[in-house]
């Protein structure tokens, strides 16, 4: 007689189902096509993992390039500039400061430009 391990056999596909569950149609019901859909998106959601972070810091550079430009400054030479003061702020509280806080943001933003002239071969820059 042919042993199937049915105990287990019937957890791993009730587990399968269960993580299926919202699924519509027979994706809920079926384990087959469940497995199917389960797998798919485990795969979908450990690649936007990854993607989700890039979107953030890209929307973060956004805010803090409209808030700078405001101000009369890019992005560039104020990231240069919090660094020269080693400010170290990264971006995501820079962009909710410059969403939330102007007064603050400009405060940052005198912080940059004061870092940028005392910045060795600034003179060389400008001339």
């Amino acid at each position: 007689m042919r042993v199937t391990n049915s105990p287990a056999s019937r957890k791993r596909r009730k587990r399968m189902l269960t993580a299926a569950k919202g699924f519509r149609l027979k994706r809920s019901k079926l384990y087959r096509y469940a497995s199917d859909a389960v797998d798919h998106g485990r795969q979908y959601a450990y690649r936007d993992r990854r993607t989700k972070k890039r979107n953030f810091r890209y929307l973060w550079q956004i805010r803090i390039n409209a808030a700078t430009r405001a101000a009369g400054l890019t992005y560039s030479r104020f990231m240069e500039g919090l660094k020269a003061a080693k400010c170290s702020l990264d971006r995501k509280v820079l962009a909710d400061i410059a969403a939330q806080d102007a007064a603050a943001f400009n405060q940052l933003i005198e912080v940059a430009k004061n870092a940028l002239k005392n910045k060795p071969g600034a003179a060389l820059a400008k001339a």
